[in-house]
């Protein structure tokens, strides 16, 4: 791959990033904010109805397909790049890894599990909606955070990787 078509990679990949850390962050403002002020039993039903229609969805292709797309671009940058936007991309990715996949798989999407194991009108399911509402919101901040940082990076290495190039002539 020549650094000139990595530039543009890069940015497909910053404004993918930021794309997904879009969906979290409209999730965090207003879907659950919605969901948690419903009675338990339409905020559980909705919110199991929404978890189980996300496996269909171009949002979770996008998201993980992110994964081995950025660790293929963490390997071009530390093999063949300098400086500045080499270091943005692998934090970037490491960003990426960590606070949007690792706390997916393992603060989210438990919680998703669980809650869609519960039948929404039990008292169990009422009791387990309140704390749910709060934790699963807060885990999908860092998400939200983790997704524009990690976008940032790849954006700021875009617009960086140009200084890198040799003179054209």
């Amino acid at each position: 791959m020549t650094t000139h078509l990595f530039v543009y990679a890069c940015l497909a990949i910053g404004l993918t990033t930021a794309l997904v850390g879009g969906v979290f962050q409209a999730f965090s403002d207003f879907v659950m904010a919605g969901l948690v002020r419903a009675a338990p039993a339409g905020g559980i039903d909705s919110m199991q109805q929404i978890n189980r229609t996300v496996f269909r969805s171009t949002f979770l292709a996008l998201a993980l397909a992110l994964a081995p797309i950025m660790l293929a671009a963490s390997l071009y940058a530390w093999q063949n790049l300098e400086g500045a936007p080499k270091l943005l991309i692998l934090i970037g990715t490491a960003i990426y890894m960590t606070a949007v996949l690792g706390v997916t798989m393992f603060g989210n999407v438990p919680m998703n599990e669980r809650l869609d194991r519960l039948t929404s009108t039990s008292p169990d399911a009422a009791i387990y909606w309140k704390k749910f509402g709060a934790v699963w919101t807060g885990w999908n901040h860092v998400r939200t955070f983790g997704a524009i940082i990690a976008a940032i990076c790849f954006l700021l290495a875009a617009v960086g990787l140009p200084d890198t190039l040799p003179a054209m002539t």
